[in-house]
């Protein structure tokens, strides 16, 4: 540990552990095989790539994407690591080159995509090169529980054994229990330490809204961010494609990025998002997994995503240095609907779709919640908090009203329908509506069937998901397609408990007739002005405000690092991220040592970059 201390400083220019990291580093240093569950901008990558540097033998870091093996092996090399990448986006003569490496054992870390290290030539080659660790990043990709499940993954356990008796240093930013207990499953031949830090991103706001009008909404949000840079999800390609079109004609850097593009296209854009600031990606789902650049400063989805663990993970992509970064979902039953379809009309096995059912609806419960939308996130992975004050929720942008009487009325119908019906199929009881569906089941007769005539379908759904949201009701653990009372619903069914829930509107007291109002029309109105306010981040965690000279030197030395980058062809972030900028910006180094006392500023990039931007510190001095 002394050693990995010396080596976090020297080359990676921390002076202290990030939370976590050291509880692993020492499990990993006593030969221990690992899981580790650690949210995004955390530091996952350190855990394998400290003990490859200060042991002997060679790592190898399993990635699915071509693009994070890139930009790790050039951030490692810049640093002084002897590192290399083995994928098919090399010349053969570069694959080659490194190949001689390994035998003569010039690396301590080679990256490798999972399809190829299963390949038995490359097994060969990675024994013979006295392989002794096997790190996995994104490590969900080996369950079909998780969101994205990769085939190849599957063949990584066996293809370890092959290579050797190798430390297996799994990491995923994303994975609840039975995720987790698939992933145990399918790579270790015996029980790992596992290790879960919190899920929390506290500098991440969180906003949800439901659709007006998509893409007006998606761009006030990213015009907020004039000059940084973001992502946009949508569901499909030609969602992407309209909305990219739509960015650019109104003045947004805007690229596309989607499967059925070109690949010479999407690897162009991609770098053009990499190495610049400002660009917006819109992208369908294809895009992000690895996406390790740091200063991403909002995620938006104009559609709803796959599942609460889809979510987490692309949120996450955002304000991975850890300052403030903005997130906005927008949703709508349509949405919901043909997701629910999605799962239904797939191949997948009964106990497939009952698990993405499950995540479904925890999304929809965080879209719906009456509650802070932290909390309910961080429940959704079996973890308790605070209301958190950097969501919409606790911001007071959605107005409450008494639910008591709303609450039961959803409660009766679950009640009467045996719990195996879900919100459509309750809301059209509720208001009344003889489905096809409803007549079948003699649910047209029940006493509850049109008691709820006073708000629409929509409403009684968005009520359901509430109840969900807030633990009154819940999935019978032993049977996943019925719903139960929990103890806090019963109390508020028998009229014991209160309840208060999210609505469109503030309803005066006494004012029951609001009620009747249409959330959804009132929420259209709400969406003549969707701008979102500046989040409200804790101040303590947020880096010091700068001075308008201050901003005016950060500015020089961003265009000096952007001159750098493009020069040497390298992503911005690689030569100094912009947290370490800020405090050049704040601090003004005028020496060496200086530079050493700011966190990110190791020796390696103040031999290689010191003097630069000393320079440029010393240019704007006269500008203090």
């Amino acid at each position: 540990m002394n050693e990995a201390e010396a080596a976090l400083e020297r080359i990676f220019g921390f002076t202290s552990f990030r939370p976590g990291q050291r509880d692993i580093l020492e499990a990993v240093f006593s030969g221990e095989n690992i899981l580790a569950v650690m949210p995004t901008g955390s530091g996952k990558s350190l855990c394998y790539q400290l003990p490859a540097i200060v042991r002997k033998g060679l790592t190898i870091v399993v990635s699915p994407l071509i693009a994070l093996m890139r930009d790790q092996v050039q951030q490692l090399q810049r640093s002084g690591v002897p590192a290399a990448a083995l994928n098919s986006s090399n010349s053969g003569e570069d694959n080659a080159m490194v190949e001689r490496g390994l035998r003569q054992g010039r690396y301590r870390l080679v990256y490798v995509a999972p399809e190829r290290l299963v390949r038995p030539d490359a097994v060969a080659l990675l024994r013979a090169a006295g392989a002794n660790a096997l790190a996995i990043d994104e490590a969900h990709c080996v369950s079909q529980w998780g969101h994205d499940f990769r085939p190849e993954y599957l063949g990584l356990a066996q293809a370890a054994r092959a290579i050797g008796d190798l430390q297996l240093i799994a990491v995923t930013a994303t994975a609840d229990a039975p995720t987790r207990a698939d992933i145990i499953r399918k790579l270790f031949a015996a029980e790992p330490r596992v290790f879960i830090r919190s899920f929390d991103r506290p500098n991440l706001r969180l906003a949800m809204r439901r659709k007006s009008d998509a893409a007006r909404q998606i761009e006030t949000a990213v015009k907020r961010h004039e000059g940084q840079s973001g992502i946009v999800y949508c569901a499909s390609r030609n969602g992407v494609e309209q909305l990219a079109r739509t960015l650019s004609a109104n003045g947004v850097p805007a690229l596309a990025y989607h499967a059925g593009l070109d690949a010479e296209i999407r690897s162009a854009n991609q770098d053009e998002f990499l190495r610049n600031d400002g660009v917006v990606i819109v992208a369908t789902i294809a895009f992000g997994m690895g996406i390790d650049k740091p200063n991403v400063r909002f995620v938006c989805h104009a559609d709803l995503p796959q599942s609460i663990e889809a979510y987490y993970q692309e949120i996450g992509r955002a304000g991975r240095d850890g300052l403030p970064a903005d997130t906005l979902t927008l949703f709508s039953d349509s949405d919901i609907l043909l997701r629910e379809r999605q799962i239904s009309t797939s191949d997948a096995p009964a106990e497939r779709k009952r698990m993405e059912r499950r995540k479904l609806h925890a999304l929809i419960a965080l879209c719906e919640t009456p509650r802070c939308r932290r909390q309910t996130l961080l429940a959704a992975f079996g973890e308790a908090s605070q209301p958190c004050g950097n969501c919409d929720i606790c911001e007071g942008k959605w107005p409450f009203f008494n639910g008591v009487v709303a609450a039961q009325k959803v409660m009766s119908a679950i009640h009467r329908t045996s719990g195996r019906f879900f919100s459509g199929h309750l809301a059209n009881l509720l208001v009344g509506n003889a489905t096809e569906a409803i007549r079948k089941h003699g649910h047209d007769l029940l006493p509850t069937f049109g008691v709820g005539k006073e708000l629409k379908p929509a409403e009684w759904r968005s009520i359901f998901y509430q109840l969900h949201a807030e633990n009154l009701i819940a999935q019978d653990p032993e049977d996943r397609d019925r719903w139960i009372f929990t103890e806090t619903g019963r109390s508020v069914l028998a009229g014991k408990a209160p309840l208060t829930l999210r609505g469109e509107i503030t309803l005066p007291s006494g004012r029951k007739a609001d009620l009747r109002r249409s959330l959804q029309d009132i929420d259209a109105a709400q969406a003549k002005d969707p701008a979102l306010p500046r989040a409200t981040f804790d101040p303590g965690a947020a880096p010091p405000m700068l001075t308008a000279a201050q901003h005016r030197l950060l500015a020089a030395l961003k265009a000096k690092r952007l001159e750098i980058a493009r020069a040497q062809k390298l992503a911005p972030f690689v030569i100094f991220h912009d947290s370490a900028l800020i405090e050049m910006a704040r601090r003004r180094p005028t020496s060496n040592e200086d530079m050493r006392a700011i966190q990110g500023v190791g020796p390696s990039k103040i031999e290689r970059y010191g003097a630069i931007f000393l320079a440029v510190v010393a240019s704007c001095e006269n500008d203090a």
